[in-house]
Formats: structure tokens, C-alpha cells, sequence
């Protein structure tokens, strides 16, 4: 339908839309960042499983990309470089707290996370359960094998863009991957 073609136009490349932001417009990077930013926001939970402190990374590495996004050479995708920004921001806020966290331990705060009820159907309320035993799994693991595992399973990046992005050797990728799902498969065998 030639109509419909209209009301759709195709999605700009990463490359126009840095070519566009370059030049100053700033609804090109509103489209980056909604391209990107579940799979950056995913990156930063991972390392640091919190969702607050992970959107507070996200937004850090957003600005940092935005200021440095003439330095993109292109030589990586835009994802991968996207995505060490955001590791490097979210391991960046962890060290921060790790040092903090030593030198004065935080009181009252547990962590637990809250469930909440669902007014949707049967189905819903398991998948979201499933969800939450899956993710408690997934934080449980260690964060040199929870990071490499979202990265490659639920953003599907493949070994050399999780490499790139977490700045390891791709090998230790595919051995920090498979040591997670190990780890993960025998966790939910063992769950209640």
C-alpha cells in the first residue's frame, strides 16, 4: 500500500542518526537511545542489580556518548560501543560502592525486592514469577559470569561484541558463558 509506506518510513541507520546528532539534532540521539536502551539498561543490571542504580548508569553513559560521540570511528558497532560505555559506567559505580559499602556500612536497607500483585491473567502472574526467579538466579551469579551471560543470552550479542565490550578475550567469553548457564541450569533444576 503505497499510503502505509507514508506513515512508516524506513528507520535510519546508526550511522546517519550519529551523522545526524553531530550536526546538532537532538531527536536523532532520542532515537538512539531508544534503539539502545534496553539493551544498555540490561548491560548495567547486570553488573550492578539494581534497577535504580543501573537507569543512574545508563543516563551517565548517555551523556558520556553524547559528548564523545565524534570520537566514534566506527570501527566497532554502535551497539558494542554503546554497551562498553555503559559497562564501564555501571563497573565504575560499582567500585564506587564496594569502596563506599567499606568504609561505612549502610544500615536499614535490605534490598529485597517487593512482589508486587498482578491484576492480569493466571498466565501473566507465572511468566512474571518465572521472570523473577530467573533474574534472582541470574544475580546470584558471579559478575564476571552475570555480565558475559546477559550480554550474550538476553541482548544476544554475539562473542566478539560481548568481548569488545566488556574488554576480554573472546575465549574467556565463551568459557565465562558457559560456566553460567552451568551455574544457572543448576540453580532452577534445585528451585522450589
Amino acid at each position: 500500500m503505497p499510503g502505509r509506506a507514508l506513515l512508516h518510513p524506513p528507520a535510519a541507520s546508526d550511522g546517519e542518526l550519529c551523522e545526524r546528532v553531530s550536526r546538532g539534532d537532538k531527536g536523532a540521539f532520542e532515537q538512539l537511545m531508544r534503539r539502545f536502551n534496553r539493551t544498555l539498561f540490561r548491560t548495567a543490571r547486570a553488573i550492578l542489580r539494581d534497577d535504580a542504580e543501573a537507569e543512574e548508569a545508563v543516563q551517565d553513559a548517555y551523556l558520556l556518548a553524547y559528548r564523545k560521540l565524534a570520537d566514534f570511528r566506527g570501527e566497532a558497532k554502535l551497539s558494542t560501543w554503546l554497551v562498553r560505555i555503559a559497562a564501564n559506567e555501571a563497573l565504575a559505580r560499582r567500585r564506587k560502592q564496594a569502596r563506599r559499602n567499606l568504609l561505612a556500612p549502610v544500615v536499614g536497607l535490605d534490598g529485597a525486592a517487593q512482589a508486587r500483585t498482578s491484576d492480569g491473567p493466571r498466565d501473566r502472574a507465572e511468566r512474571g514469577e518465572l521472570r523473577r526467579l530467573i533474574e534472582a538466579r541470574i544475580d546470584r551469579l558471579p559478575a564476571t559470569l552475570r555480565s558475559v551471560f546477559v550480554l550474550r543470552a538476553v541482548e544476544d550479542l554475539s562473542v566478539e561484541e560481548t568481548a569488545a565490550a566488556l574488554g576480554i578475550p573472546p575465549p574467556t567469553v565463551r568459557s565465562r558463558f558457559f560456566r553460567a548457564r552451568s551455574r544457572l541450569r543448576a540453580a532452577l533444576s534445585s528451585a522450589p
